[in-house]
């Protein structure tokens, strides 16, 4: 569990720290999407500036999984950005929703390995 841990650890930072990258740089070209509600989610989302705080967030999160450190803070920071990736696609856009349950699939392993530290709030 130990290897299956680290592994997913490095490759949510990864994916966290390109996809994060991408948002500022675009170096990933991206097909054009079908016009219909997933395309205004994104139109509004990227005017109002929302994703600046998004990628944001990706790119310190996937840096704290490279390094090692604050995985807690990080595994915390990160699962929202994931519930709503694997929210946009299942509900908008589902032909795109592999990264995003690869991602749930890695997070769900980090956290079994970090788990002492969320014990906390699993009390009643």
């Amino acid at each position: 569990m130990k290897i299956a841990a680290l592994i997913a650890r490095i490759l949510l930072g990864v994916m966290f720290t390109v996809f994060g990258l991408n948002g500022f740089l675009h170096f990933i070209p991206q097909p054009p999407m079908a016009p219909g509600d997933a395309l205004t989610f994104v139109m509004v989302l990227a005017g109002t500036h929302y994703m600046v705080l998004v990628f944001a967030i990706q790119i310190v999160c996937g840096i704290l999984f490279l390094v090692g450190k604050y995985v807690p803070l990080a595994l915390t920071l990160i699962g929202p950005v994931i519930v709503n990736i694997l929210l946009f696609h299942g509900l908008m856009q589902p032909a795109g929703i592999i990264p995003g349950a690869l991602a749930t699939v890695l997070w769900f392993v980090v956290f079994a390995k970090e788990r002492d530290a969320f014990a906390g709030i699993f009390r009643a």
